[in-house]
């Protein structure tokens, strides 16, 4: 059995509906609980002072929501705060702690246990003899994977991973030494999480990135929110959902379950309203899909556009659509073709629910459609997204104030990860571009995902793995197969702030490098440095930290990218130290290699930076024929067969990615309990299951096989029929590694196919 990942529950599980707004009271009460817990009286405030501030304020290490541009001095949300004292914590995990706990020993421990620790204080080494991390010096360190990656006979036996919060300049650095290498092994967290969105969105309109910014949310006469808990996924998006319901814009939330997002919300800096407990409504309508439903709801909507246009000229933009759209004809046929009885069964919404949204739809002049994992973790998640600009481009909500689409990417930086080269299929003129710039020559063979690293790793052809941030371990699909995929390489290095069980499931040689948090002052030779990184519209913006490092011996990740490279490649010209001596030196050369950054020293101080331009944006569109592309493609069938249920995996609320705070999930009315799954009601009883009852789960993978969670709790509550959910990273086990999009390579972790039963003796 592997080691559970919550905190020790210190009462009994309670389940009770929670009724009250989003934020407000209850956010601020976390909040204090937080900075008591972890001793920031002082710090904590500060540091929430200086958050998402364009003048000398850091980046918040959360999510990729984009600053207020208003002058907003609290723009800051609950769980970005839980983040930034997570990572001030007093807690130190020192070389001290290494040799009382061996590595046997800590595999045990919970991963609240583990995080817990606090932050990581020098570079330590595995050392298989005594079981235990000792210390090793940076130089040591360095000399360790230099002399792994050298000794290679294909350097694409390296697989260098990124989670979404490595920072632009180091994020620069990191895919130049792979690629410098020779390999275009570059997996991230885009994999898993947004690779459909990207995919969907270059075919369609020629970039990879949604077309809006916040001052078009602020001008929108309708938001569609798709797929998203914004409540603990993208927070400071409620203020966005408050000012357009006060303004009068229409905002629709289509989900199987209706988070508190989805109700209403006190926003924390209103102060008035938090005086006086008045509450703002986040939705005028609401719409549970069955999960993966949504690609059907959606194509009933423009149906339903294209049906009213036949009488009503003004539903359909017929200039926009002549001018600058291709596919056109092909796709108002299917729509006619699709019946109306397949689009119900499929979406599991009535027609008169389809009808309501298409209504909202086309009596705004303005449109935005957002969404998030609830949409692209599925195997025709690109196809869904497709559809999503399908619908836009029928009233020309494409390249006008107000309008377009917007993904809600989830980590901080994970979109400027990709824009900064974090690509396993990179394009002939990023390779070309970096090549002039840099002076190398990068490989043009496509490298390996996510998935197939993980694969390549367990078969023996991966022998380095390295991850800037995050916790693989805990993040990938298949958790045993993700496990014994990390200890079959012979070497493993994970840059980290923190313990995690990445670190206790390793390759036979393992390092941990720690590295500065964003809280922190980076010294370098010219200075105390700033990075930078890009929010989920496409805005650069400068971060500096304001903490003493929560240790000397941390160094930033610039700094380990370099003294990685300079070991591995001792004959390189590429200026490692001299980079890292300054990193407008740094962003210098990103200005020659990367389109879009040109003078990028000089826009990227500019009060909040600088929007990455977008030619769909423009009405510009790099597809082959040069126009907005319709997508025609069938719908999939979604509905379950007899006997099982489509579960789809998330996030707690007092969670963070793979961090845990705590067992409880505050908008969804849970205590002391992650080991759940909820159910609808009569789902429950067809399966002669009760409220609260233990119950087994089996999920059957693509190829037949099976896994398994025994002894869960079964929760009744407000989900369609046939569906079922619960938190990952507990359920990834679920999720075979065969069991990928074929459209997206993602994992399918909101559509696993599942069997739940009373659990056996119970």
């Amino acid at each position: 059995m592997e080691p559970r990942v919550g905190p020790a529950p210190d009462a009994a599980p309670q389940v009770r509906p929670y009724h009250h707004p989003a934020a407000g009271w209850g956010a601020a009460k976390s909040v204090t609980r937080v900075l008591v817990e972890e001793r920031e009286l002082v710090d904590g405030p500060r540091a929430i002072m200086r958050m998402n501030h364009e003048n000398g304020g850091f980046d918040c290490p959360g999510c990729a929501w984009p600053d207020d541009t208003k002058g907003l001095r609290l723009d800051i949300c609950e769980n970005g705060i839980k983040h930034v004292t997570w990572e001030m914590t007093r807690k130190r995990v020192d070389r001290a702690f290494f040799a009382a706990h061996s590595v046997t020993e800590l595999a045990g421990w919970s991963d609240y246990d583990l995080e817990n620790q606090g932050r990581l204080t020098e570079p330590m080494a595995y050392d298989p003899e005594s079981d235990h991390y000792v210390p090793i010096s940076w130089k040591e360190a360095f000399e360790v994977v230099g002399a792994a990656l050298r000794g290679l006979d294909d350097p694409n036996r390296a697989s260098f991973y990124t989670s979404g919060r490595l920072g632009n300049e180091a994020t620069f650095l990191y895919q130049l030494m792979a690629r410098e290498l020779g390999t275009n092994n570059l997996p991230d967290c885009s994999n898993m999480c947004h690779e459909a969105s990207g995919r969907a969105l270059q075919a369609a309109l020629g970039t990879g990135k949604g077309t809006v910014d916040l001052k078009d949310w602020e001008s929108a006469d309708a938001l569609f929110i798709l797929g998203v808990n914004a409540a603990s996924n993208a927070p400071r998006m409620l203020t966005a959902l408050a000012e357009a319901e006060r303004r009068g814009a229409q905002i629709v939330h289509v989900n199987p379950l209706v988070e508190a997002a989805a109700t209403r919300t006190i926003v924390p800096h209103e102060f008035l309203d938090m005086a006086l407990f008045t509450s703002t409504r986040t939705s005028t309508l609401n719409l549970q899909p069955r999960i993966g439903g949504d690609m059907a709801l959606l194509r009933g909507m423009a149906k339903a556009v294209l049906e009213q246009s036949a009488s009503d000229p003004k539903a359909l933009d017929a200039t926009f659509v002549e001018r600058h759209t291709a596919g056109f004809e092909e796709y108002r046929a299917l729509c006619a073709a699709t019946p109306w009885g397949e689009l119900e069964r499929q979406s599991g919404l009535s027609r008169a629910d389809i009808l309501r949204a298409a209504r909202v739809y086309t009596e705004a002049d303005r449109s935005i459609v957002s969404w998030c994992l609830g949409l692209t973790q599925h195997e025709h998640g690109v196809d869904t997204v497709r559809e999503i600009v399908n619908l836009l481009l029928l009233r020309g909500n494409i390249g006008r104030e107000g309008a377009g689409p917007s993904p809600v990417r989830g980590h901080s930086n994970v979109q400027g990860n990709r824009t900064c080269g974090i690509d396993h299929r990179p394009t002939e003129a990023f390779l070309d571009r970096l090549a002039d710039a840099c002076g190398i020559d990068p490989p043009r063979e496509h490298g390996l995902d996510t998935v197939r690293t993980i694969q390549a790793m367990r078969d023996g052809e991966v022998k380095v793995f390295v991850a800037m941030g995050g916790n693989f371990a805990l993040a990938a699909p298949d958790t045993p197969a993700t496990y014994a995929a990390l200890r079959s390489c012979d070497l493993t290095v994970q840059v980290s702030t923190k313990l995690n069980r990445s670190h206790v499931v390793h390759g036979r040689a393992a390092l941990i490098l720690p590295c500065l948090g964003r809280t922190e002052k980076d010294h370098q030779r010219k200075g105390v440095q700033r990075t930078s990184v890009e929010d989920s519209m496409s805005m650069v913006h400068l971060s500096l930290g304001m903490k003493r490092p929560a240790s000397p011996h941390l160094l930033s990740e610039p700094a380990i990218v370099a003294g990685m490279a300079r070991a591995a490649l001792p004959d390189s010209e590429t200026p490692w130290d001299w980079y890292i001596e300054d990193y407008d030196r740094i962003r210098d050369t990103m200005a020659v290699a990367l389109d879009g950054f040109e003078d990028f020293n000089r826009r990227v101080r500019l009060p909040l930076g600088f929007r990455i331009k977008q030619p769909a944006r423009e009405l510009v569109f790099l597809t082959p024929s040069g126009r907005a592309e319709f997508s025609t493609a069938a719908l999939p069938d979604v509905v379950p067969e007899p006997g099982t249920l489509a579960l789809g995996t998330m996030r707690s609320h007092d969670q963070w990615n793979t961090t845990i705070y705590s067992d409880d999930d505050r908008y969804r009315g849970v205590k002391n309990l992650r080991t759940l799954v909820f159910m609808n009601r009569a789902d429950m009883r067809e399966r002669g299951i009760a409220d609260m009852g233990a119950v087994d789960i089996t999920s059957t993978a693509k190829d037949g096989s099976q896994r398994y969670l025994k002894g869960y709790t079964a929760v009744p509550y407000d989900i369609p029929r046939g569906c079922a959910a619960g938190y990952m990273p507990e359920m990834n086990v679920l999720c075979a590694l065969g069991d990928y999009s074929t459209q997206s390579d993602q994992p399918i972790m909101k559509h696993v196919k599942v069997t739940i039963v009373p659990a056996a003796g119970g």
